[in-house]
């Protein structure tokens, strides 16, 4: 068993964490809870705190079923550009 554990670099942690914010705007928009998307995407709410604050990298399934609940494109999500 190795111990190995993937570290992220800046770049990743500030691409997670601006995903992260256009993610929670997002949400916000639809007046919808954490909770009440998770739930409808068939996620913790836990799990879908920690993709919201950028502690988790999602899968791709699982931002399929985050864009389907918010009924949004991958463009509401990939803006990388830090807002001023």
């Amino acid at each position: 068993m190795s111990n190995y554990q993937a570290t992220r670099t800046e770049d990743e942690d500030n691409i997670l964490t601006l995903f992260a914010k256009n993610l929670k705007a997002c949400r916000q928009a639809k007046g919808i809870s954490q909770e009440e998307l998770a739930l409808t995407a068939g996620f913790s709410r836990s799990y879908y705190t920690e993709i919201e604050t950028g502690k988790r990298n999602p899968s791709l399934l699982n931002l399929v079923k985050i864009m389907n609940v918010l009924e949004i494109d991958a463009n509401a999500l990939m803006n990388f550009e830090e807002k001023r």
